[in-house]
């Protein structure tokens, strides 16, 4: 599965993994994350609203305050305040979202909030993050502002990027409620998202996916089954184009080009054409680092291809704006080669404004495929503009993400470089959820029953996989630790992966 990638020398990764498992200390730990602090952006580095200062942390408690909160953290057994040593410096500074810069939020918290919560902060197996931070959003839905500064002062202390899962929940969601109060989303967004792929090298994401791939099926479920859709779809066909819309840098295609090669029919000709979306302002995809990428995949594609002997072009396409503004005259579509569509993660990406998406869906009709293949994330990710649908959305995101969490959180060692690059770019999508202006979100994620519409009434009908596809699904999921499972939609569907019987993923093909 992940040939493409394992084309060079993975001696470094080697010499890397035996390091970071040398030591289990809370001072090795931090040591590793500083490392990957230069690496990759730290996701609360914001010049106007953030700082990594000591001296400039927001401190709304006057001492005496702050020495009772600190005695209750450690009578009743509750997550207590992380710190981290920053570069050059040797005082220990809180991981904190918001200081003194921004006034509104100076204030001395009433003790009856601390002790609302203390049941749920004292449980062994509480959510105490969910709990505090649902309050959160409800009033600010309310426009309780002094509970929202009370909640949110909580949340700050209580927070931490290094933490368990609770406290990694209320430090990202802490940023974008912050953002959202702030109305600094858009900016929050673009800085997290320009400065992470200003570090992005083939190095940091081939190790980034290849660990994924091998603790996890949450990506390589997707690619077995659209593999194995495409495969009969274009059975028989001397000349193959596939149009790939997907975020995956093109880690599904190694597999399809060795089924391709071993063929007992003349080995056809392929084409796959790779789309990268870049919002304007280059807020998602087009920056510089990810093109470097592409470039580099697509030379170890092309080489690959000719161990293979499969005839073999790779293209990538950098379009700007909307998936729904996309050209077919962009795609060089000939007549006289059998064409699939591959969209993974990808539909989501469109805003949710003025029909975009079934427009997107309309285009990918008028190309004719003879198969669409589409795998989307199963949730309902569409936080409202205020009131009730804002509650009801950031919800169910709750929801959303401490089940990402989770599944990360039992899938990598507990000291992750890896680990920690995924759990930023859920920030980043947290950010955009909560905090992002409707038309300018591409995270807002829909149900499949809500694509399955979508898709019918866009000339649709959808194709079931095959006893062999579901086989291979199952064999892989037997690769992975328990958990793991297989679910077979309703009306032929799709298929979905579980983690402990919570859909996760959902994979289908349609033909027009």
């Amino acid at each position: 599965m992940d040939t493409l990638f394992r084309l060079v020398s993975l001696q470094s990764d080697q010499s890397l993994n035996s390091s970071r498992t040398s030591s289990s200390s809370r001072s090795s730990r931090q040591n590793l994350y500083q490392q990957e602090d230069e690496e990759c952006f730290n996701i609360f580095m914001d010049d106007e609203d953030f700082s990594s200062s000591s001296s400039k942390h927001y401190n709304p408690y006057p001492h005496h305050q702050l020495h009772h909160h600190q005695q209750h953290h450690t009578a009743s057994n509750t997550p207590t305040p992380t710190t981290t040593t920053t570069t050059g410096s040797a005082t220990p500074t809180h991981q904190h979202v918001y200081d003194q810069s921004a006034d509104q939020f100076s204030y001395s918290p009433a003790r009856d909030v601390t002790l609302e919560f203390a049941a749920s902060l004292s449980g062994q197996n509480s959510r105490w993050a969910s709990d505090i931070l649902l309050e959160t959003a409800k009033a600010i839905a309310d426009r309780n502002s002094t509970r929202v500064q009370q909640l949110m002062w909580m949340l700050n202390e209580l927070g931490s990027l290094y933490g368990d899962i609770d406290q990694k929940l209320a430090s990202y969601f802490l940023q974008a409620l912050f953002s959202r109060m702030m109305d600094s989303g858009e900016r929050t967004y673009r800085t997290l998202i320009s400065a992470s792929e200003k570090n992005c090298s083939f190095d940091s994401t081939r190790k980034m996916v290849l660990k994924f791939q091998e603790v996890s099926p949450w990506t390589m479920f997707g690619h077995v089954a659209c593999n194995g859709a495409i495969i009969e779809a274009l059975e028989g066909e001397s000349k193959l184009h596939i149009i790939d819309i997907s975020n995956t840098f093109c880690t599904q295609w190694p597999t399809l080009l060795e089924a391709i090669a071993t063929r007992s029919d003349e080995t056809p000709h392929l084409r796959i054409t790779t789309i990268l979306v870049s919002k304007s302002g280059g807020a998602n995809g087009g920056a510089a680092g990810v093109p470097k990428v592409m470039k580099e995949i697509g030379s170890r594609m092309e080489k690959f291809a000719r161990l293979m002997g499969v005839p073999f072009k790779f293209n990538v396409i950098h379009h700007a704006g909307d998936l729904s503004e996309l050209s077919l005259a962009e795609l060089d579509i000939k007549e006289d080669e059998a064409l699939a569509i591959n969209c993974v993660g990808a539909l989501h990406s469109v805003a949710t404004v003025g029909n975009r998406r079934d427009l997107l869906i309309s285009i990918l009709r008028r190309m004719q495929p003879r198969i669409v293949t589409v795998v989307e994330e199963e949730a309902d990710l569409d936080i409202g503009v205020d009131g009730l649908e804002f509650v009801r959305g950031f919800q169910e995101s709750l929801r959303w993400f401490r089940v990402y969490f989770e599944a990360l959180d039992e899938s990598f060692p507990k000291t992750s470089n890896e680990r920690l690059m995924l759990e930023r770019a859920a920030g980043c999508a947290i950010v955009d959820l909560v905090a992002c202006p409707q038309a300018e979100s591409v995270e807002r994620r829909e149900t499949a029953a809500r694509w399955s519409h979508r898709l019918q009434g866009g000339g649709f009908r959808p194709v079931s996989f095959n006893e062999e596809v579901s086989d291979d699904v199952r064999a892989l999921l037997r690769r992975y630790k328990d958990g793991w499972s297989m679910i077979q939609g309703s009306d032929s569907t799709g298929i979905f992966l579980s983690w402990k019987d919570q859909p996760v993923v959902w994979a289908s093909a349609w033909k027009p």
